[in-house]
């Protein structure tokens, strides 16, 4: 009875084993895709949010300084 007890045991901690090396290979799969997905998104030079929205401001800004001057311009155009 003993014995079947061991190979029970024995049975227990291979499958622990295992479990333990399939955990670290997904691990180490998703830190390796993490890393090639950083490199795929590097190499396509896109913006960062914050980026986008400084670029979007200064757009906006300049838009509106645009048709001040546009105002300014029919004014004075008006009055000559």
């Amino acid at each position: 009875m003993q014995a079947r007890g061991k190979i029970f045991d024995d049975i227990s901690q291979l499958m622990t084993n295992a479990m333990g090396v399939a955990q670290g290979a997904r691990e180490e799969a998703e830190t390796a895709m993490k890393s090639m997905m950083d490199r795929w998104l590097a190499d396509r030079d896109f913006v960062t949010r914050e980026e986008f929205d400084a670029v979007r401001a200064m757009a906006q800004k300049a838009r509106e300084e645009n048709e001040a001057l546009k105002a300014r311009i029919d004014a004075l155009e008006t009055k000559g």
